[in-house]
């Protein structure tokens, strides 16, 4: 199991890139916009750093929301290897069955 303040600090930065995420669509479109003034661009890029670093989406963690494990873990289930593996040998995901051939 993950430390419980490494899983609490993503889950705030989950809450500042939601909270930002319009704005910071808005100042990229302004920044990629070329009939704009150059001027214009540089204060959207300016802005754009001002913002909070917590606010990129890129400093997001995908865990396992059981664990949260940092690594193996599957997008789709939203879990890590092990308890993927484990749940699903339990029968308890419809549609996963373990692979024999």
């Amino acid at each position: 199991m993950a430390k419980l303040a490494v899983i609490n600090r993503n889950n705030r930065r989950n809450k500042i890139v939601q909270k930002y995420a319009e704005q910071r669509i808005n100042l990229k479109k302004i920044i990629n916009d070329f009939t704009l003034s150059e001027t214009e661009r540089h204060e959207a890029r300016l802005s754009l750093q001002r913002l909070p670093r917590d606010s990129s989406p890129v400093r997001l963690r995908n865990r396992c929301a059981l664990t949260g494990r940092p690594r193996g873990v599957y997008s789709k289930f939203g879990l890590g290897r092990s308890k993927l593996r484990e749940i699903a040998m339990s029968g308890k995901i419809p549609g996963i069955i373990k692979a024999s051939w």
